[in-house]
């Protein structure tokens, strides 16, 4: 049988190469399925963050792309997780800096005055991130206390099950990039479009999965986890909910690896750096910080203290 298509013999779920167990049942996989070829590979190592990123010998990189601390040369062995594909970019860097505009704009009153004329964008990183995009089918058996048919109480108990079935659900794999910040760009990617190589970024940092594949999994059994916990809330009956516990047979689980594009950009306002995510198919879809004008701030409270004064001193006259 070739192994590329080989299921486990208790459930039937596909094993991947390398696959000692199976990913759902945990039951062992084929003698004929265990042989492994060891490969090692190079990728640059951030000491910050821990991002591993390709190493390419003609194209040394001496900072991190995504927090800029120095990288240093590693050397890792399979097997771990290789990306499958990858989705391009459909965002330029003038679209990416049109957006950072835009944004800075849209932050409202509490900003410094002259942010949006006075930020200046010291770097802009074209990137492909690593995260896993997972299918699963799942039994979910549930408990909850709920205001719900609660009469004197202000809780009462309900349980249930449900069938649930999740598609196309996206995970970070990623160092570089904080959960935050994957998952707002992650919202804008379209993932009927995976290319076999790169496309449509010049010079664009790669990021590498260096997670070892019984880590890959338990990372992919957890989101699987939270996304059932999250759908059946829907199911507890009553407004208000608490202890919601759940426990879940996954019948069915497959994924893929998947690069993902995005701009990490920096820019200065005053003496201080901020960092700004946006991803490359939509610059609807970005996250970053930016800095409060202290002053502003002042005066609102001054304003209400002063108000809440006035009308102390209302209320004790009367």
């Amino acid at each position: 049988m070739d192994v590329a298509i080989m299921t486990c013999e208790q459930c039937e779920t596909p094993l991947e190469k390398g696959d000692l167990r199976c990913s759902v049942c945990g039951f062992t996989a084929p003698l004929a399925h265990h042989h492994v070829v060891v490969e090692k590979k190079q990728v640059l190592r951030c000491t910050g963050c821990g991002a591993a990123i390709a190493y390419d010998a003609k194209r040394q990189a001496p900072a991190c792309s995504f927090c800029n601390s120095l990288v240093k040369l590693e050397t890792i062995e399979d097997p771990v997780e290789q990306t499958e594909g990858y989705l391009p970019f459909t965002v330029t860097s003038d679209d990416a800096r049109r957006a950072l505009q835009a944004w800075l704009n849209s932050l409202g009153w509490f900003r410094p005055s002259d942010l949006t004329s006075s930020a200046q964008i010291r770097e802009l990183k074209p990137l492909w991130w690593v995260a896993w995009a997972f299918d699963a089918d799942a039994v979910v058996s549930w408990t909850a206390d709920s205001n719900h048919g609660s009469r004197r109480s202000a809780w009462a108990p309900h349980a249930g099950q449900s069938q649930c079935r999740f598609r196309q659900v996206l995970t970070s794999a990623s160092r570089g990039l904080s959960q935050l910040e994957a998952s707002r760009v992650s919202d804008g990617v379209n993932l009927q479009q995976v290319h076999s190589e790169p496309m449509g970024a010049d010079d664009a940092v790669i990021e590498q999965f260096d997670t070892q594949r019984s880590q890959a999994r338990q990372q992919i059994a957890n989101a699987v986890y939270d996304e059932a916990k999250q759908a059946v809330r829907s199911e507890v009956p009553g407004t208000s909910i608490r202890n919601l516990n759940i426990s879940l047979v996954v019948t069915g689980l497959t994924s893929k690896r998947l690069s993902l594009p995005a701009y990490v950009m920096a820019y200065q306002y005053k003496e201080r750096l901020y960092r700004v995510v946006i991803c490359g198919q939509d610059t609807k879809f970005l996250v970053g910080n930016a800095p409060y004008s202290v002053f502003k701030m002042v005066m609102v409270g001054l304003v209400i203290g002063l108000v809440a004064i006035i009308f102390l001193g209302i209320a004790a006259s009367s």
